[in-house]
């Protein structure tokens, strides 16, 4: 098991000032870029009582690939039992995407990330998230942000987070190595992915307490608006304001 580091108070201040310096962005979906979480819980919740089942949505199943979720839900389920309930899980999801917010910072940092591409003439980020495609394609299209030029969804992986092949995936898609990308998420499991990938992992406090996230991360952020970027000798330049 690697082993994980929590900055001490002097580092996480040096932070705040000094730019973190790479090529590329990958960010989570939920929880990081938009707030789906209402949409989730009710979901599942109203999954789990047509199932019969005594289970209610847990806060840290958040960020999880949906068969993971059955599988907790469900631990004696058939496989015949997962499919169906994974099947009804994605009827559901995808029927509730009425209520999706863009979450503070999400409409800035992806604008200067485009004038970035502008400049560079490359792509400098990608999306990376747990969601099937189709998922991703409704909730996404509820938002009016810009479409990800690269985009991983758990429809291309063979393991989800947080398992690091996802974000491995997506620093491949950018054309980069792993340690040349920010990996921002909201989760622990997810954090979890991008460290474990080789990228370097951010904290956004949308979902989870600093405490609980801290020590999955290098650097941690009440929101995106907390982050800004230029382009600094072809290289992005990520500052972290108050």
């Amino acid at each position: 098991m690697k082993a994980t580091h929590t900055p001490t108070p002097q580092a996480a201040a040096a932070q705040e000032h000094a730019p973190w310096i790479g090529k590329g962005m990958l960010f989570d979906m939920d929880g990081t870029l938009v707030d789906s979480g209402p949409a989730v819980v009710r979901c599942w919740n109203l999954l789990f009582k047509e199932l019969g089942l005594d289970s209610r949505f847990e806060p840290h199943w958040h960020g999880q690939p949906a068969r993971s979720v059955v599988k907790m839900a469900m631990p004696d389920a058939s496989e015949s039992e997962l499919a169906a309930a994974l099947g009804r899980s994605q009827e559901l999801e995808l029927a509730d995407v009425s209520d999706i917010k863009i979450l503070p910072g999400t409409r800035e940092i992806l604008a200067a990330l485009d004038r970035a591409q502008a400049t560079l003439g490359r792509p400098t980020w990608a999306i990376v998230t747990s969601c099937t495609r189709a998922l991703f394609n409704a909730r996404w299209a509820t938002t009016g942000l810009p479409q990800p030029e690269v985009l991983v969804t758990v429809d291309d992986v063979t393991h989800g987070k947080p398992h690091p092949e996802p974000y491995r995936l997506g620093a491949k898609r950018l054309g980069l190595a792993p340690g040349e990308c920010l990996a921002l998420e909201d989760a622990p499991l997810g954090l979890t992915s991008a460290r474990d990938a080789g990228a370097v992992p951010l904290a956004v406090l949308n979902t989870n307490r600093r405490e609980s996230v801290a020590p999955h991360s290098t650097y941690v952020v009440e929101t995106l608006a907390n982050l800004s970027v230029a382009v600094r000798d072809n290289n992005l330049a990520v500052t972290f304001t108050r």
